[in-house]
């Protein structure tokens, strides 16, 4: 069953100096979903969501609330009431955590009697229970934005924005943050906006992507359509398909085509997953935990690509490391600590690194040029 809109922009632009830096021409928010806004620093995700939540002016579109515009200044106001902010940096009051928590209660005239159990109610569920008489100037960091987050639940908002809740905290704060915020948006049905320049946040709280870049929206879809499958090669980079092939489309039917890779790689062929003609120039995109390493070809393997390669970086990401190799082309993979001891990786050494026809996909992109 298909979720109402409940915010909808139609072509927001916002200029600053002069300059414009915010061009969208559509975007909706459904009820109770979570929303990723995802691209780099200076990629237009704080001003978009300043702009959905009616704190910026607008230089020209609209915004619909639940199916209606909100032209007056009143509309607005209303809208906002109904509405919470958390940014990257906590903005505390000098008080009580349990203080700043009520502040929005109080604001709202809210009574004493109903402010206190609600205030501890969520403390307790952001494990800030224990820290409700402690002086806010006094929080770590993860701490102050688990207030900061209380303080916005409390007010139970039909949109939540959060605007790089995570950006400042350390590793061990970010991630137990990260986790519970994750329980409470699935366990409440919230409707959130949540910016970030990390997939592996947006890949844990959001149902859907919106990848922007120089104020625009490059693509807006479901979290595993745009992880898997891109749009654009700046999308592709940012989402984390590491591995961009580029080539000339060999053969083509039923969804599979086969790729002849540039002179560089030898003239390898990839098969990967897409529709194109014979002769086009496309590139391809693979995910590098899509691909496995092994001593030895696979004949057992249902991967029907498979190259010979050297190990030429080896680099930790988190949990994992990234194995860079050169097969006659660049190609990144994802291994354990494990694998990478029973492999015995190393800079220099020997791999063959295979993938699924159905792990390559064909990123289309206009204008590359016919010569691979």
């Amino acid at each position: 069953m298909s979720r109402a809109t409940v915010l909808e922009a139609r072509g927001l632009k916002v200029l600053r100096g002069g300059t414009q830096v915010l061009d969208v021409p559509a975007l909706g928010l459904r009820a109770g979903e979570v929303l990723a806004l995802m691209g780099p620093n200076g990629a237009g995700k704080s001003t978009l969501m300043l702009a959905l939540a009616g704190l910026l002016p607008l230089s020209g579109g609209t915004l619909l609330y639940q199916g209606v515009e909100l032209r007056s200044r009143s509309e607005r106001e209303a809208f906002r009431r109904r509405m919470t902010m958390v940014f990257q940096d906590p903005l505390l009051f000098d008080a009580t955590v349990a203080q700043n928590i009520a502040t929005g209660l109080k604001l709202r005239g809210v009574p004493a009697a109903l402010r206190e159990p609600a205030v501890r109610a969520w403390a307790g569920r952001l494990g800030i229970g224990h820290l409700l008489d402690r002086s806010a100037r006094h929080l770590s960091g993860g701490e102050a934005q688990r207030t900061a987050l209380a303080r916005a639940f409390v007010l139970g908002p039909e949109i939540l924005f959060l605007d790089e809740p995570f950006a400042a905290l350390d590793a061990p704060a970010r991630e137990g943050l990260l986790d519970d915020l994750g329980h409470i948006l699935a366990e409440t049905g919230s409707t959130a906006v949540i910016s970030t320049h990390d997939q592996g946040e947006a890949a844990r709280l959001a149902h859907r992507l919106a990848v922007m870049q120089g104020g625009t929206l490059l693509q807006t879809g479901g979290l595993r359509e745009v992880m898997n499958h891109p749009q654009d090669p700046i999308v592709a980079a940012f989402v984390g398909m590491e591995t961009l092939l580029r080539g000339q489309v060999a053969t083509c039917g039923e969804g599979l085509l086969t790729l002849r890779l540039g002179k560089g790689s030898g003239g390898q062929e990839v098969l990967a997953i897409g529709e194109a003609q014979p002769g086009q120039t496309v590139l391809v995109g693979i995910r590098p935990e899509n691909v496995t390493l092994s001593l030895q070809t696979d004949k057992s393997s249902s991967a029907r690509n498979a190259f010979p390669g050297t190990v030429t970086k080896i680099l930790p990401r988190g949990p994992f490391f990234k194995v860079e190799l050169d097969c006659g082309f660049f190609l990144a993979a994802y291994v354990t600590a494990q694998s990478l001891a029973e492999l015995d990786l190393r800079p220099g050494g020997a791999v063959v690194a295979s993938f699924k026809a159905t792990a390559a996909h064909l990123i289309r992109r206009e204008g590359l040029d016919a010569e691979v």
